[in-house]
């Protein structure tokens, strides 16, 4: 209340120059026109950039400067938010007159694609993970370890990058995010060792984490206080594009073994790995967009770079004005207050110690204020509006993350059961003689005798020998999934190129056989081990959530955020209730569905607040931090919910509901945000 209305506060700031008549103007061009070849021409002049001799002189009449070194760092302080707080007004005003148009909407394509990316990332392990733990011969330990590396980098990523976006710029630390994430996955395409795939998986995460703190930050700036809800929640759909390019390229890919090719007997390129490198197109082609973007001009003004925001600021103006027709339309902003310049910047000169020591200062220097930011975050100021978003992204997560890995398990798990239930027994059989040259598929023979049988060629695929005698038998070209020799007695018989290795014979006798040229690495009939439906039930998944998108981006800036947010965190824990009845795939599908749709309001909303709760040299900051929180719900709700797979759903469906219902009540104590401009 103690600062003047909108409108007012526009015509005392953004019209500064509105003392130059005509008369300055030509006596200005004279001046210029007489000067010697040798007396500097300024030539922000033509440009219509005021000089800033010319701007030093207005702010010493309207008040009288004091050396800051004489001055206590409280005031310094005081006076840079009194200058935030004109300069919020301001921008908007100036972000008003720019308009809606063309370049918001090639920076909305090319933000699009690197949140695409992001979502790309989130399915990227769980679609490789059945082809790469054959591949790879993974234990069920390092398959757990592959899931959930993605999110460990992801988490790191999202804290460090997102602080660093609000240090060195939106723009510079995107395209650094997506340079890191384009790179490594890429590079873990080709890898053969699981030791290197998950360190490149790693930094893969480590560099995509950041993207999403760091797009909401840059593309809110460019928006104007009624457009920004409604924006940036269309903005939410391409995580959805993501997820659906995702799935679909694993459908479309990773069935065909033939889409590979081999260099010896030591390096596989299976099709697997042609699908990791599709999944990275959406990050390059984001990247090399990217170059052709400007800086947020609204963080340039806050490091006192006044004049490179001006000419944004124009070029976003001039490009939405021919857009419209209208490129005779003049930009009438000429200075626009920047803030009191508090922080302590070292700078080091290049005959200063050696260059590691210098590049160590500057290091050190920038992460000390970036640790600086988060503290900030926790001051009185904000404390408790952080503390209570960290809870709300905290259960979303940890539901939502939770419930999308444990719906395929459950899958999976009926799969299961129904394949179990058509299992094939034979007891006390008797062959002699015969040659097994086709595939035997879930079977339990129990009692056999087997003489001087010969198996050739052939595949066993979920098939139990129990309590068995091989006598004079002969295996040559064998290869075996899920397939046991238990209590079994095997003379004088000859294994030759299988992969029927010593953890197959289960507490068995083995006398006078001989195990020759066995296959090495692992192998797999991607043809049929490759389930169809997973990809389908990512897809559907990926798909429902467009009405909930749709609904939220055209209701986001007139019911509020914190109504989504609460609304939709309460409905989805409904649809939580209603899993009790999910006894069969198409019912698991079905409620996935729905969850999905209800859920992705709340995220909208929450990315939408988040940027708006936060002043600009903190933004990118806080929502690191909260993301970063909401990537170890993700880690959590992995591995709780995953593990009472085939147990019980009583534990999954009542721990996502009571998190669902208490952060979206809390959630309803957050501040609405839709009315205040972006400070």
């Amino acid at each position: 209340d103690g600062y003047r209305n909108t409108n007012q506060v526009s015509d005392d700031y953004r019209y500064q120059d509105g003392n130059y008549d005509a008369q300055e103007e030509d006596a200005q061009s004279d001046v210029t026109e007489g000067h010697d070849e040798d007396d500097e021409v300024y030539e922000g002049e033509y440009q219509g950039i005021p000089h800033p001799d010319d701007i030093k002189e207005k702010q010493k009449k309207r008040a009288p400067a004091v050396d800051d070194e004489y001055r206590d760092r409280a005031d310094l302080m005081a006076e840079r938010m009194e200058d935030e707080e004109q300069l919020a007004h301001q921008y908007e005003n100036i972000i008003e007159e720019c308009g809606h148009g063309r370049f918001q909407w090639t920076l909305f394509f090319v933000l699009g694609l690197a949140l695409m990316a992001d979502g790309v990332e989130v399915f990227v392990v769980g679609f490789v993970l059945p082809s790469a733990e054959k591949d790879m011969c993974l234990s069920s330990s390092n398959k757990g370890m592959l899931g959930l590396i993605v999110y460990l980098g992801m988490m790191v990523g999202a804290v460090l990058l997102g602080g660093l976006a609000d240090k060195l710029g939106r723009k510079q630390c995107l395209i650094i995010s997506l340079a890191i994430n384009a790179a490594f996955a890429f590079l873990s395409s080709f890898v053969q060792g699981y030791g290197f795939f998950l360190f490149c998986r790693l930094i893969s995460g480590l560099g995509i984490g950041g993207t999403l703190p760091i797009v909401f930050a840059y593309f809110s700036e460019f928006l104007s206080r009624e457009k920004r809800g409604e924006h940036l929640s269309w903005l939410c759909m391409f995580w959805m594009i993501g997820g659906i390019y995702a799935s679909a390229m694993a459908w479309s890919i990773i069935p065909h073994y033939g889409w590979g090719f081999s260099m010896g007997t030591k390096y596989h390129f299976h099709s697997w790995r042609v699908f990791v490198l599709v999944c990275a197109l959406p990050c390059i082609a984001s990247l090399v967009a990217l170059k052709f973007m400007p800086e947020s001009p609204r963080f340039l003004l806050e490091i006192g770079k006044h004049d490179e925001a001006w000419m944004i600021l124009k070029q976003v103006h001039d490009t939405n004005m021919r857009a419209k027709g209208e490129p005779e339309r003049v930009f009438t902003v000429s200075y626009i207050k920047t803030p009191k310049q508090v922080d302590e910047f070292i700078e080091i000169q290049s005959s200063t110690g050696t260059w590691y020591q210098r590049w160590l200062v500057r290091i050190t220097t920038t992460l000390k204020q970036v640790w600086d930011n988060v503290l900030y975050c926790l001051t009185a100021q904000y404390r408790m509006n952080t503390l209570m978003l960290a809870v709300v992204w905290f259960t979303m997560a940890l539901s939502y993350y939770g419930l999308i890995v444990w719906f395929p398990d459950m899958i999976r798990y009926f799969q299961d059961e129904a394949y179990d239930s058509r299992v094939k027994i034979f007891d006390e059989e008797e062959v002699s003689h015969f040659t097994f040259n086709f595939t035997l598929e879930n079977q339990i023979h129990r009692n056999g005798e087997y003489r001087n049988d010969k198996f050739i060629g052939m595949k066993f695929k979920e098939v139990r020998f129990e309590d068995s005698l091989f006598e004079d038998c002969y295996f040559e070209d064998v290869r075996s999934s899920e397939t046991f020799f238990e209590n079994c007695t095997i003379i004088s018989t000859v294994f030759y190129n299988t992969d029927l290795y010593e953890h197959k014979f289960i507490n068995c006798r083995l006398i006078n056989s001989t195990f020759m040229k066995e296959k090495e690495g692992c192998h797999i009939d991607f043809e049929e081990d490759n389930d169809f439906l997973i990809y389908l039930v990512s897809f559907l998944g990926s798909l429902s959530v467009l009405p909930g998108n749709i609904i939220s981006a055209l209701l986001m800036d007139k019911i509020g955020r914190i109504k989504m947010i609460g609304g939709s965190m309460l409905i989805s824990a409904v649809c939580c209730f209603f899993l009790f009845f999910g006894n069969s795939e198409s019912a698991m599908i079905g409620w996935q569905c729905l969850f999905c749709g209800a859920s992705i309001a709340a995220w909208n909303a929450l990315d939408v607040i988040t940027v708006e709760l936060y002043p600009t040299d903190k933004r990118a900051t806080a929502f690191g931090i909260l993301n970063g929180l909401c990537k170890f719900g993700a880690i959590l709700g992995n591995s709780i919910f995953s593990s009472f797979v085939g147990i019980t759903k009583v534990v999954p469906i009542l721990l996502a509901s009571s998190a669902l219902v208490g952060g979206g009540l809390l959630a309803l104590r957050l501040p609405e945000t839709r009315e205040q401009v972006l400070m």
